[in-house]
């Protein structure tokens, strides 16, 4: 196999593996949200969503030799200046996400708040990438790339288009807008992090633990203001949030040096509703229905990606 056919097939299932992750991260958010409803406590659904999936790989991190030899690279390149100590704090871009919903999502409507997040991240992700923040480098702001990006916002602008007749917007689209900015940013500081470990599981490792520690604080903070949520539910199948979580984390980190960090946000995004529709035609929520602009618009996400995945996006500067 040439190099060139090679690198064509990498990318195919870099790609591939983007949307695979973004269907696991569409579950993942409907176990949340399930957990967040019965709690009426998003941000304590959220923490206990990072906190499990922290306590599930510090006790497989033992067994995981890889995983134990990328910590370790991990710190001796943070002491002898490979890494950077800011490239560690991915998580926090997942916890302001969350906060972000907690804090937003209500007021502006689920749809306008959808749009507002995928625009901040792929507007990021053709920075980041330009700059060369994360592990596949830098890579030229090529037409492709910019049509793709576009039509990756108008394809989510359709899809909900029916959910966000009638939204308000206000100063509060900052926030949202913020926080694909920092999804984006967070994809290639972790992807940073995987390069240096070796390891997507010792990235995921450092996410977990930096993104649990940002939404605990910020929980015993609703906790002084607003008191305890309600009784844990019964279903154990709604603490599997943490776990899909390791999925979503380390799969992102282990793709972003074969697509960027652009054609990675816009792969997730297109799965993401992908799993959503799938989730709303076999396990419909009460009284829901799927109208055919949902149907258009994931359709539409896929041939944004396709566009700015053209060859030409991996041109170096």
């Amino acid at each position: 196999m040439s190099a060139e056919a090679s690198a064509t097939r990498g990318r195919a299932l870099g790609m591939a593996g983007a949307v695979l992750v973004g269907v696991v991260l569409s579950v993942q958010s409907r176990l949340n949200g399930a957990l967040g409803a019965q709690l009426g406590d998003g941000l304590g659904a959220a923490l206990i969503s990072f906190g499990s999936g922290l306590v599930v790989l510090l006790l497989a991190t033992p067994f995981l030799p890889v995983a134990r030899a990328g910590l370790r690279a991990v710190r001796a390149a943070l002491r002898d200046g490979g890494l950077r100590w800011w490239q560690c704090l991915g998580g926090v871009a997942g916890g302001f996400l969350v906060f972000g919903q907690g804090l937003s999502a209500a007021a502006l409507g689920v749809a306008l708040f959808t749009v507002a997040v995928v625009a901040g991240q792929v507007a990021s992700g053709l920075v980041v990438d330009r700059i060369g923040l994360g592990p596949a480098g830098p890579q030229r702001v090529t037409a492709p790339r910019v049509v793709g990006a576009v039509l990756a916002v108008l394809a989510v602008l359709v899809a909900v288009w029916e959910e966000l007749t009638g939204s308000g917007a206000s100063w509060l689209i900052l926030v949202p807008a913020l926080a694909g900015i920092g999804v984006a940013w967070q994809q290639a500081v972790n992807g940073r992090v995987k390069q240096t470990a070796g390891s997507p599981a010792s990235a995921a490792v450092i996410n977990f633990g930096v993104g649990a520690t940002g939404l605990l604080l910020a929980w015993l903070v609703e906790v002084g203001v607003r008191g305890l949520p309600g009784p844990l539910p019964p279903q154990p199948w709604l603490y599997l949030g943490g776990v899909l979580g390791i999925f979503v984390i380390g799969g992102a980190a282990a793709l972003v040096h074969r697509t960027g960090v652009l054609v990675l946000s816009m792969g997730m995004v297109a799965g993401q509703l992908f799993g959503a529709l799938l989730l709303d035609l076999l396990a419909p929520a009460p009284g829901t229905s799927v109208p055919l602009t949902t149907v258009v618009g994931v359709a539409l996400t896929f041939v944004a990606v396709a566009v700015a995945s053209l060859p030409d996006r991996f041109a170096r500067a």
